[in-house]
């Protein structure tokens, strides 16, 4: 053999041992990270990196301050769609074959039951972390200095995560699929109530029109679950991606997370981390900044890094990395032991009872027994319209990035959380036990029950105490303190209350062993 052959040969060999040390440095364009200079060039220059700052602040990487909720949420979204993708190879979206299709994967397809309760208690857990994740937001005060349009960003993709879950709750089409659906389609209708009380119906059915634009006809068929089936796999998941790459980029565009405006660092911060040296920083002294000397009026201090941050490399990518893998576990041990319900196949002519929307709807359905229009769309419309202008109504910059602003802010939520809890209790202690309107009149005017009944009384008392306390502390933002701890509370106790203690015909019951036989 020539020299020329076998030098090839090794050569060959060589390009085998190192072809997984090229693909890193391909990816990360700049090769293995080993200088200060070298990692924010790896985040800088790399697509899938860049969505993190070069620098990350200390603040960020303190566990009891973000609670790693956000990627948390984030990282249950890819568990989501990468199982859902497994899913859609087995599963056919049709009426004759669709609860056939999930049954198999549950009993024949390999490792297929793990995979569905992976998908399904991945997309519920987003619900959770989502809805914690905007908690934490708020009571860090994330949602002010040029961040409150994020906020209402994330408020859509709240909404977005409920209605990706809902509508894939609709796809086996067993007996909890199909009563969900005619649920949800009965909110969708709720309208109604108010136009028959006004007598405008006839003319401005507004309930039936968006009731049958969702079923694909007057009942639940075969058009309802294509347009369901649609709505999950496609329309919804778009307009999620939309604006999860808007709430990045606005993260980012932002200067990260918040942080006090006084920041000290602790002990801890140096055994997490290792604390940046402050001079003689990334890029060198002598280079100039013009373009961000025009776009901010001023030029940087470049001969020293940030104060109290660290390089995004490897200091939050290996906290993110850790963190996905322990979410990534949690799934698979949960999904291990609990499984995705699944009952008999969905039969119109056999109801459940009780018939009840997926947990995170038993709340409006609560309300929904109050008042059709109220509990479907009033009473929903109203709690997203608050939530959204709080950030645009509290526009207090003093405390920022500190949880609850201050002592008084936890007093504040934790009065709050004593006096909303009481009231949501008496009034449906009430209404258990006395009825209302419709128990006592039978022939009250619908309009009055619309206007007046517990779900509206209770939003009234939230609007009443948050006045309350703005003028006892004369902040705005000891208000919406108030108002968002009630809208949390409200919503876990009607939510609750819809899930273990509403039985068969939506009678309350201290426990499900009352419930009668049926």
């Amino acid at each position: 053999m020539s020299e020329l052959k076998q030098s090839g040969i090794d050569s060959f060999k060589h390009n085998i041992k190192s072809a997984f040390k090229s693909f890193a440095s391909s990816f990360l364009r700049s090769g293995k990270p080993t200088s200060d200079r070298s990692r924010a060039a790896a985040v800088f220059n790399n697509f899938f990196l860049h969505v993190q700052g070069v620098k990350t602040h200390i603040n960020t990487l303190r566990p009891a301050y973000t609670l790693g909720l956000g990627l948390i949420s984030f990282f249950l979204l890819i568990i989501t769609i990468i199982s859902g993708v497994l899913l859609m190879v087995y599963y056919s979206p049709s009426i004759e074959h669709a609860y056939n299709s999930v049954k198999d994967i549950n009993f024949v397809v390999f490792a297929g039951r793990l995979i569905r309760n992976m998908h399904k208690w991945a997309g519920e857990g987003m619900i959770i972390f989502v809805l914690l994740h905007m908690a934490r937001v708020f009571y860090t005060s994330s949602y002010k200095n040029g961040r409150q349009f994020n906020w209402v960003i994330g408020l859509a993709l709240l909404i977005l995560t409920f209605g990706i879950n809902l509508s894939g709750y609709m796809l086996p089409w067993d007996q909890l699929s199909y009563w969900a659906l005619v649920i949800v389609a009965n909110i969708i209708q709720s309208p109604k109530e108010l136009t028959d009380s006004l007598g405008i119906t006839g003319f401005f059915d507004i309930g039936g029109f968006s009731k049958e634009l969702f079923l694909g006809g007057l009942t639940a068929g075969k058009e309802s679950l294509t347009r369901v089936y649609l709505l999950h796999i496609m329309l919804l998941p778009i307009f999620l991606f939309i604006f999860l790459g808007v709430h990045f980029w606005r993260i980012r565009k932002d200067g990260g997370l918040t942080k006090p405006d006084v920041f000290e660092p602790k002990a801890i911060d140096a055994a997490l981390i290792a604390l940046p040296e402050k001079k003689g920083g990334i890029f060198p002294a002598n280079k100039t900044y013009g373009l961000m000397e025009l776009a901010h009026g001023k030029t940087p201090v470049v001969d020293r890094d940030v104060e109290n941050t660290v390089l995004s490399w490897p200091n939050l990518l290996i906290a993110e990395a850790a963190l996905f893998v322990l979410c990534l576990a949690g799934v698979i041990v949960y999904s291990f032991f609990i499984d995705a319900p699944l009952k008999e196949l969905a039969n119109p002519m056999i109801p459940e009872n009780p018939a009840k929307a997926p947990w995170y709807f038993l709340g409006l359905q609560e309300l929904l027994s109050y008042s059709a229009f109220m509990g479907g769309v009033g009473l929903p419309g109203l709690a997203l319209l608050g939530l959204g202008l709080i950030p645009y109504l509290d526009r207090e910059e003093q405390h920022l990035g500190i949880w609850f602003s201050n002592k008084q802010g936890k007093r504040v939520a934790i009065e709050s959380l004593i006096a909303s809890a009481l009231v949501i209790i008496g009034l449906l202690a009430f209404v258990i036990n006395f009825g209302w309107f419709r128990s006592w009149w039978p022939n009250v005017p619908q309009l009055l029950i619309t206007l007046i009944n517990p779900g509206n009384i209770w939003v009234g008392f939230m609007i009443l105490w948050s006045v309350y306390v703005i003028k006892k502390t004369g902040s705005t933002r000891m208000g919406a303190i108030a108002l968002f701890t009630m809208f949390l509370i409200s919503y876990l106790i009607y939510t609750y209350v819809g899930t273990e203690l509403r039985g068969p015909n939506w009678d309350f019951f201290w426990s499900r062993s009352e419930w009668p036989i049926h």
